[in-house]
């Protein structure tokens, strides 16, 4: 036997007494080995269950990921209004009266922000298939529901291991009393101050033993609660743990999925403004000198001085 303490109604060892306890999952800060006790707010006035903590691990989840589907949302939205501005600056008619090899880049330039604007839409319409949407309906069915179960197993359990506490509690209390009335009883029957006799020592004692009894089962139907209480806590605690990692692959998942099409994206971007490069590359002042000279000239012939 070692020195244990109760605290709310669940046993404990105290520290350095009994053997030392092993981790159930040792190197993996697995939840079934730190969240047994139940955890005081700052206040100390309240304590929350750190099954229940564990529980709202998975809600605070839950809401990041609905944040993390709004971001993006956020992010559609910028990206089809600047589409849409894009589309809308490549009809206008600001210097299109430019002429020769310059008027052809810049009337490839504004042509690309077309070919841009659709890029960007694109870029718009996949973000929304395939990264809001997968965020926004993970685990929309039945997961509040899961949690709702695991919490009222858990704290059915806990409820019964209260129950079972308060029991033992009482029956300890009425074998004290036992052994306190045998006690007395039997002082009394040895100095002579009472006319108790013997069959009332012998009742008194059959009493005392059946408190013992009742308080021995009383203890073992506990300890069967507790272990009940403790089987589900790690089989539920591994289970949130596992959902725990499966939100964070899948977000990591779709995230990468958002960078690739923020590479495509770029690369296509690119490939819109390789037009407006080699048509660049072929301006030339000359030959638009010659162009514009040709079709504009107002005559050759050179002035002479006058004959007398």
């Amino acid at each position: 036997m070692f020195c244990t303490a109760k605290i709310n109604c669940v046993t404990f060892p105290l520290a350095g007494e009994g053997p030392e306890q092993q981790l159930l999952k040792p190197n993996e800060w697995s939840y079934c080995d730190y969240f047994w006790t139940d955890k005081r707010d700052p206040q100390g006035t309240t304590s929350v269950a750190g099954f229940e903590v564990l529980l709202q691990k998975q809600l605070k989840g839950k809401q990041m990921q609905k944040e993390m589907s709004e971001f993006i949302h956020e992010r559609i939205k910028i990206e089809e209004e600047y589409a849409k501005n894009l589309s809308k600056l490549s009809l206008s008619a600001l210097a299109a009266q430019e002429e020769g090899t310059l008027g052809e880049a810049w009337t490839q330039l504004k042509r690309s922000l077309h070919d841009e604007a659709e890029v960007h839409l694109k870029f718009s319409n996949k973000l929304h298939s395939e990264v809001e949407k997968p965020l926004l309906t993970f685990r929309c069915e039945n997961f509040k529901k899961d949690l709702k179960k695991y919490d009222h197993d858990i704290a059915d359990l806990r409820k019964q291991l209260a129950s079972r506490y308060g029991g033992v509690e009482k029956s300890r209390k009425a074998l004290a009393d036992r052994q306190k009335d045998l006690e007395v009883k039997t002082q009394q029957l040895e100095i002579k101050l009472s006319n108790k006799t013997e069959e009332d020592i012998k009742k008194a004692r059959r009493k005392s033993t059946q408190a013992g009894d009742d308080l021995m089962r009383c203890v073992d139907l506990y300890n069967q609660t507790q272990s009940k209480w403790f089987e589900e806590m790690v089989t539920t605690s591994m289970e949130l743990e596992k959902l725990e990692v499966e939100r964070i692959e899948w977000i990591q998942q779709h995230l990468r999925q958002y960078t690739t099409l923020r590479h495509e994206t770029d690369m296509f971007n690119q490939s819109t403004a390789e037009p407006v490069d080699r048509l660049l590359q072929n301006v030339d002042p000359a030959k638009d000198r010659e162009l514009w000279v040709k079709e504009n000239n107002t005559g050759g012939v050179r002035p002479v001085d006058m004959d007398i």
